[in-house]
């Protein structure tokens, strides 16, 4: 077993109600078809009784299986005895994207737990195990309410790598051109979230750090962008709403194959993040 920390041994005291434990921890998402949360269906919003009749779920309340968040509190809610959570990202990657590196924050959040005396090291084998190529997480710690805000509020920067389909010849000096230098774009708010984000311009700065074409003619990229940056819009334009864009300054169509997050950095694109500090003393801000 863990050997107890003060959080451990203060979260092993009787069940009340509305009680409340904290962990926090680290994912890598290794797949293409996996949510960061449970996505349920736009139409019905998996309700149990407006599901059974929904032509867009077809009666599934979902539009995927499972999430990160579902994956990792099917073997942790056990544990603890209570189906009850939230999950707190450190912001979150579309369902397409893999999150890779030394992966993204979170904080998961159970409400009335019946059990406290748990092994947390056990535990995150246990979902690795299950989730072998789909998942990981690691750095599972006993933590506090405070970290969710620190989590959720502090701003920081991504390093990215996309496979990029381009529509024709390309100088590679133009490549290169590109390399290195802080580019501030102005985006409007994409049509594919335009449903749930207000409809605004965006002031970012991107960083190219290296453009090679592979053997299939396509576009290995590497870059750095602010956070709140649309990266798929950075590469390919939508038609204009992204300016200045990969495809505007290579002069050739561009589009988003496939996007891995490589890095969760700081706010200026530094590989420190806020997210190392170690939390305050047990206790505040419950």
């Amino acid at each position: 077993m863990n050997q107890p920390t003060q959080a451990s041994q203060a979260h092993q005291a009787p069940s009340t109600p509305n009680a409340k434990v904290f962990i926090e921890g680290r994912y890598n998402k290794l797949c293409r078809d996996l949510p960061q949360t449970v996505f349920f269906c736009p139409e019905c919003k998996g309700h149990p009784r407006r599901r059974r009749k929904c032509e867009r779920c077809e009666g599934f309340g979902k539009l995927t299986r499972d999430s990160v968040q579902e994956l990792v509190t099917w073997v942790l809610g056990k544990a603890f005895g209570t189906r009850k959570n939230k999950f707190h990202g450190a912001g979150r990657e579309d369902v397409d994207v893999r999150m890779l590196g030394t992966g993204r924050p979170f904080v998961l959040e159970f409400v009335n737990p019946k059990v406290f005396d748990v092994d947390l090291a056990e535990l995150e084998a246990e979902v690795n195990r299950r989730n072998e190529g789909r998942l990981a997480i690691h750095g599972l710690h006993w933590t506090e309410k405070a970290r969710i805000q620190v989590i959720k509020e502090t701003h920081h920067a991504k390093e990215y790598g996309a496979r990029v389909s381009k529509g024709g010849p390309v100088d590679p000096s133009r490549y290169e051109e590109l390399i290195g230098q802080r580019i501030e774009v102005t985006q409007s708010t994409p049509d594919r979230v335009a449903h749930r984000r207000a409809l605004k311009d965006r002031q970012r700065w991107i960083e190219f750090l290296s453009i090679e074409e592979n053997e299939a003619g396509e576009l290995d990229v590497v870059m750095r962008t602010q956070h709140g940056t649309y990266v798929k819009e950075v590469l390919s334009g939508e038609g204009g709403n992204t300016e200045p864009s990969l495809a505007g300054m290579l002069g050739v169509d561009c589009t988003c194959l496939e996007l891995d997050v490589l890095a969760i950095l700081d706010e200026e694109g530094n590989p420190e993040t806020e997210y190392e500090r170690p939390p305050r003393t047990f206790g505040a801000g419950l």
